[in-house]
C-alpha cells in the first residue's frame, strides 16, 4: 500500500469527526488530529477502532497514546500490517 493510499483511507476514517473542514481539506502527514482538524479525545478512540476495523490489526495501549497525528497514524498502521 502506498502512503497516498494509506493517507486517502485515513481520510475517509477520520472525515466524520473531523470538527476543522478547512484543515481536512488540506490534510498532510504532518497534520494533528486533535490541534489541527479539533477532534476530541473521545472520537479520537473511535478513530482508533475504525482504523482497527479498516486494517484489521489491533492497536495496543501504547501505540494508541502516539497515535495524534496522521503521520503516526500511518507509521503505526504500517508497522502493525508488517508484523
Amino acid at each position: 500500500m502506498t502512503k497516498e493510499e494509506l493517507i486517502i483511507k485515513l481520510k475517509a476514517i477520520v472525515k466524520p469527526y473531523i470538527q476543522d473542514e478547512e484543515a481536512f481539506k488540506n490534510l498532510t502527514e504532518e497534520t494533528d488530529f486533535i490541534n489541527d482538524l479539533k477532534i476530541n479525545s473521545a472520537n479520537l478512540v473511535d478513530v482508533i477502532l475504525d482504523v482497527e476495523d479498516e486494517f484489521n490489526i489491533e492497536i495496543d495501549n501504547d501505540s494508541m497514546e502516539k497515535m495524534l497525528s496522521v503521520k503516526a497514524a500511518m507509521q503505526i498502521i504500517e508497522e502493525k500490517l508488517s508484523a
